[in-house]
């Protein structure tokens, strides 16, 4: 695709649904990928500059991501799609149901960024520690102990730095939003389903809450006691049909 490699996860079968991954790679989804594909064709490609897909330096913004998306659609031969994302992925899901409402027959939004809500910023994760991004991702403290118990590997810390440099190109300046996609949402026409973390430190509830207003969302769901990481340490809280 363009000028590199995409890395595409792909299990299950039945009717195709695209899962595009917060600001870590679509790894860390793995146990509700794997959950997910039990019903449906499930694809998660890393997004470019994350994971093992490359970098793609053509691409600069969430809205050339969501166009990047939709090529990838083409080049699998996909016409119509339902449509997950979360955090980061959620905005790109966004981005790409409004450009292209055609494709998307259902969207799935889970605790997405893209909007800027004042009074509810979300946390400042490129000033916080690698320990306070882990709290706030893991809610369950047993959890985020455990993660914190053992330094990463080097592959890891590796994959994380250029994750987070990837993440900080597209989300940087302005901060986790784009002034312009409010203007936009309204072009979704898929039936959407909007997912709010009741206890997310990363997006806050009136996130999904806006999201919801301006795409006239079927409905906007808390999931109570979660966090933006439960779909790894929790995979049984978020939807699977």
């Amino acid at each position: 695709m363009g000028s590199g490699e995409v890395n595409l996860f792909r299990r299950g079968s039945g009717r195709p649904v695209v899962v595009l991954h917060a600001a870590g790679g679509a790894g860390a989804w793995n146990p509700y990928l794997h959950r997910l594909s039990e019903h449906f064709d499930v694809l998660a490609p890393d997004h470019p500059g994350f994971g093992r897909s490359d970098e793609l330096p053509e691409i600069e913004t969430v809205p050339q991501l969501a166009q990047h998306y939709v090529r990838l659609l083409d080049a699998l031969g996909l016409e119509r799609i339902d449509l997950v994302g979360a955090s980061f992925g959620g905005w790109i899901a966004a981005e790409l149901a409004a450009a292209a409402p055609d494709r998307v027959e259902r969207l799935v939004l889970m605790a997405p960024a893209g909007l800027s809500v004042p009074g509810a910023e979300p946390a400042d994760l490129f000033t916080m520690s690698p320990e306070q991004i882990v709290r706030a991702l893991f809610l369950d403290r047993a959890i985020a102990d455990a993660a914190l118990a053992a330094p990463p590997s080097e592959e890891v810390a590796r994959q994380a730095a250029r994750d987070g440099a990837a993440f900080a190109r597209f989300a940087r300046h302005p901060f986790l939003h784009d002034p312009g996609l409010p203007a936009r949402l309204p072009s979704i026409t898929a039936r959407t389903l909007v997912l709010a973390a009741e206890a997310d430190e990363i997006i806050p509830r009136p996130h999904s809450e806006a999201y919801a207003a301006a795409i006239d969302a079927r409905r906007c769901a808390s999931c109570p006691a979660a966090g933006t990481r439960s779909t790894r340490s929790s995979p049984t809280r978020w939807p699977t049909r």
